[in-house]
């Protein structure tokens, strides 16, 4: 499910959390920028920028990658004005943007939204909040119409807001049961101490309590108003056709008188060590430092300083291939007036975390010492550039590029940065890293991993709960509005790839593309290491994901590293694997790509550094409570006897040897078990030429593995709790294995069934009933996996313990309903609108194409298979969906997994 408003938290933690969960190894994690623009400056028919006489800035960037456009809206306020006090006041004002304005009620706000492709989002920052629309070019006046009522006026009163907190607070207690979460919101406290950086954007339960709806009507009217916004549009569009409906629809918006903005004031940083328990597998420590923001001229230099400390060349990441760290990297994140550095290593349950930092400081103090290398320094610019090119893949990425630049950093356009770090020196870099990076003002931090204690079986939970819903009313959409959505059509395609079959069973698929000047390449391998392990040998997969890291037979892992890095090319191998290159370097690229996925290196001394720590990792992960959701689930749903109930442990994996390892590889990595899509700036003949000097020489030996699992029967109800000491919010699965297949074409009518009910966005009957009703749940939503031996169906939601079963309760009801009434005439069109019109949204993106080719050819469907489901959806009725709910759906069966507090 998507929520409106899930992308809260702000600049730092965008990066945050998923780097905590697993530390990145290239790059520093900093806003994405778009790609340089060519000798000349911007192509004017490809970029207009205009500002309208009530000061709204519009730029519009034309990329056809797909008949599709995203709008930004950039309101250059968040939690940095928010009042003294009430630090949600800008993520309050956020979710209220969803709740209807004056002319258009949230009723007509949602449907409209699911008719245009349902991809709608905001998020709130310290100095900006966005509202985005990603959705089919002919429906760009739609989104610019709600865009532009949204700015006149919310509906902020106080039954709205009373209702919409329950669903904040729910969110505020989500983060809450983060460590990781709570370890940043203490960072900003001390880096930023006496300044509006020193909270995030999310707010507090308190506040929110004090927080009424004249309050936020104000905070409204007062920021939200043309010259304190920035628009973005990008996509298949023409910029004068689109600047015109955006002069017609925000024209009259009249302008405001902008308050002064906040002082900054930074006190100095007293060095000290936090240490946070957290319910991760493993460890992680930080070394952090304050650095300058985007309006210091030191920006691009800290860039650059960021990328060349992160390169697996480098010192810091050399932690890792020595066994002394499970990774390591440096991260940048910004805000306008100063930002946070962090050299980060993780490491297994029960090392040495001290030593471990120690080892960090060293390499830190080594780093100052003598000064970067030339060769990294020229390196990292080398991919900050290049991957500005790369941004101009994603429709979505593109516009959030030009926001970043425009709106967050008041640059012109993106191409600034790239000037700007094409221009830094490496004395420039050893400069700032020796003025910033100092130790007297770092703050050390200690995340290590807390074991959870051992689920908890329960007979039931929550079936005394009872509730019956009251059927949503028919929504009158405004003329405008009903009039551009009259017609349901199916879409069409703008794809049109070519198909190979190498002679050694390799498929290929090319789809050539000329939005930007570079070649994605993206492999997979059909594969499944719970069927296809030996028995005893149950962790191979992660040893060998681990050692493709160390090069090549020919080139090893500095070397590798060394080459990639003169081409710029990001690279990836495994059972997944892929290359991101300059169209001017393909060949090379696909070269380096194949030689580390068809000959890796596998050192034996890599292994004996990997073997034991991935055994203390394994021991920490079967500990830790997210896991242990996980094997509840399983255990729930599936026979002892069944391949999903294996599991890697420090036993086995120390059992290993490199035989085993490579024994695994050459059993399961094929050429007849694998698709390459090439997509880009190269035609099919070049890319089928290439594939085949360098993977067609690739042979299968022996009979093709079993890949697939086994059937499994109906499972029964059961409920396990997962205690987590760290949560105050319980992340609830309830969820149940079903008898159909993918091949069974009663599925797209559950799938559109489950449009109606949670997979569907705030039009949902549970995101209507559990959140914007009764205020339970921050998030809620359901889905079908379809397999080609098994299925299951699975509802979560988050909640405070006591709401457990009531939540539960109204889900049962639901599922019920729409096995016993049709869904509504109404909920049936705006379902197939929404599935229909998510398909051409597909296409936005390079890798999205990608990702749906590889996974439609390893499990055995046709390429075109999104349009043929679009002829099922369209043709569905809803006597259909009510006997397929309630054929396959077994309410009484639902197994739950609570992770968190006990429920009450």
């Amino acid at each position: 499910m998507v929520d409106a408003s899930n992308r809260i938290g702000g600049g730092f933690w965008k990066w945050l959390a998923p780097m905590l969960a697993a530390a990145s190894i290239l790059g520093c994690a900093r806003a994405p920028e778009a790609a340089p623009k060519p000798p000349g400056g911007d192509s004017a028919q490809n970029v207009l920028r205009a500002e309208l006489p009530n000061g709204l800035r519009v730029v519009i960037v034309r990329n056809p990658l797909a008949p599709v456009v995203t709008t930004m809206l950039n309101y250059e306020v968040g939690s940095d004005e928010t009042p003294p006090g009430f630090p949600g006041t800008a993520h309050a004002n956020e979710h209220m943007m969803f709740r209807g304005s004056p002319g258009l009620d949230d009723s007509q706000l949602d449907a409209i939204t699911a008719a245009i492709g349902g991809d709608a989002n905001a998020d709130t920052q310290q100095m900006v909040t966005q509202y985005f629309f990603t959705t089919p070019s002919e429906n760009l006046e739609l989104a610019l119409h709600i865009e532009s009522i949204r700015m006149r006026g919310i509906d902020d009163t106080e039954k709205s807001w009373s209702q919409e907190r329950g669903a904040i607070e729910q969110e505020v207690a989500q983060d809450l049961s983060n460590p990781e979460y709570v370890f940043y919101t203490n960072l900003l406290a001390l880096f930023f101490k006496g300044t509006p950086y020193a909270w995030d954007a999310l707010g507090s339960r308190p506040s929110f309590d004090k927080t009424t709806g004249a309050m936020l009507k104000e905070f409204h009217d007062t920021w939200y108003v043309p010259n304190n916004a920035v628009l973005v549009i990008c996509g298949d569009v023409q910029p004068a056709q689109a600047l015109a409906k955006v002069k017609d629809l925000f024209g009259d918006a009249p302008r405001g008188n902008l308050p002064a903005r906040p002082e900054f004031s930074f006190q100095p940083v007293e060095p000290q060590t936090l240490k946070v328990e957290t319910d991760l597998p493993s460890g992680e420590v930080f070394i952090a430092f304050r650095l300058p923001g985007f309006d210091s001229p030191d920006f691009a230099a800290v860039q650059v300083l960021s990328d060349a400390l992160s390169s697996p060349r480098g010192r810091l990441y050399s932690l890792v291939p020595e066994g002394k760290a499970l990774s390591a990297s440096f991260s940048y994140d910004t805000l306008t007036r100063a930002g946070l550095g962090f050299a980060s290593a993780g490491f297994p349950a029960g090392a040495d975390a001290e030593k471990l930092v120690e080892e960090m400081r060293a390499v830190l103090a080594a780093e100052l010492k003598d000064g970067l290398s030339a060769d990294l320094v020229e390196a990292a610019k080398r991919r900050e550039v290049a991957s500005l090119e790369f941004q101009k893949n994603s429709v979505f990425g593109l516009a959030m590029a030009w926001s970043q630049a425009v709106a967050i950093e008041g640059r012109q356009s993106p191409d600034e940065d790239v000037e700007a770090i094409r221009k830094v020196t490496v004395a420039d870099v050893n400069r700032v890293a020796r003025e910033y990076l100092q130790s007297n003002r770092a703050i050390t931090a200690i995340l290590s991993p807390h074991p959870s204690g051992k689920p908890v079986s329960e007979k039931s939970y929550g079936g005394a709960e009872s509730f019956a819903r009251s059927e949503s009313s028919s929504v009158k959409l405004p003329e405008w509005a009903a009039r551009a959505l009259d017609r349901l059509e199916i879409p069409h395609s703008t794809l049109d790839p070519v198909v190979t079959v190498l002679p050694n069973g390799l498929k290929l698929i090319v789809q050539p593309e000329s939005v930007s000047d570079s070649v994605s390449v993206y492999g997979r391998i059909k594969n499944n290491p719970d069927v296809e392990t030996a028995k005893g040998k149950e962790g191979a997969e992660d040893v060998l994901g681990q050692l493709f890291s160390f090069g090549s037979r020919t080139l090893d892992r500095v070397a590798f590293q060394k080459a990639l890095d003169d081409i710029a090319a990001n690279e990836s191998a495994g059972s997944d694997f892929s290359v991101q290159v300059l169209s001017e370097d393909f060949e090379r690229g696909v070269q380096l790509l194949a030689d580390n996925e068809l000959a890796p290196a596998l050192p034996e001394d890599a292994f004996a550094i990997l073997q034991p720590q991935l055994a203390a990792e394994a021991a920490g992960q079967l500990e830790s409570p997210g896991y242990l959701q996980q094997r509840a689930v399983a255990k729930g749903l599936f026979p002892a006897s069944d391949p999903a109930q294996r599991q890697a442990t420090p036993e086995t994996i120390k059992s290993l040897t490199m035989a085993d390892v490579t024994h695994y590889y050459q059993t399961v990595f094929r050429p007849d078990l694998t698709t390459i899509v090439v997509t880009g700036k190269v035609t099919p003949e070049r890319a089928s030429a290439v594939i085949q000097k360098y993977f067609g020489a690739w042979k299968a030996e022996g009979a093709k593995p079993d890949t697939l699992w086994p059937g499994v029967p109906p499972n029964g109800p059961w409920t396990t709790t997962v205690p987590d000491s760290s949560r105050v919010q319980d992340n609830v699965d309830l969820t149940e294995t079903l008898g159909l297949t993918l091949s069974d074409p009663d599925r797209y009518a559950l799938e559109l069934g489950n449009h109606v009910l949670g997979g569907g966005l705030s039009t949902t009957r549970l995101f209507h009933d559990l959140r914007q009703v009764a205020g339970l749940v921050y998030f809620v939503g359901s889905s079908f996996t379809f397999g080609q031996t098994r299925s299951i169906y699975t509802a979560r939601y988050g909640c405070d313990p006591p709401n457990v079963g009531k939540a539960r309760a109204m889900i049962v009801s639901n599922l019920k309903a729409m096995q016993e009434r049709d869904v509504t005439p109404e909920e049936l069109r705006q379902a197939k609108a929404l599935l229909l019109r998510e398909i051409p949204l597909a296409e936005s993106s390079v890798e999205r194409i990608a990702q749906g080719w590889l996974y439609r050819s390893t499990h055995d469907l046709p390429l075109d298979e999104p349009m043929q489901a679009a002829r099922h959806y369209f043709e569905l009725t809803a006597p259909e969906v009510r006997a397929a709910f309630a054929k396959w759906i077994r309410p009484e069966g639902l197994g739950q997994v609570n992770l968190g507090p006990a429920p009450q």
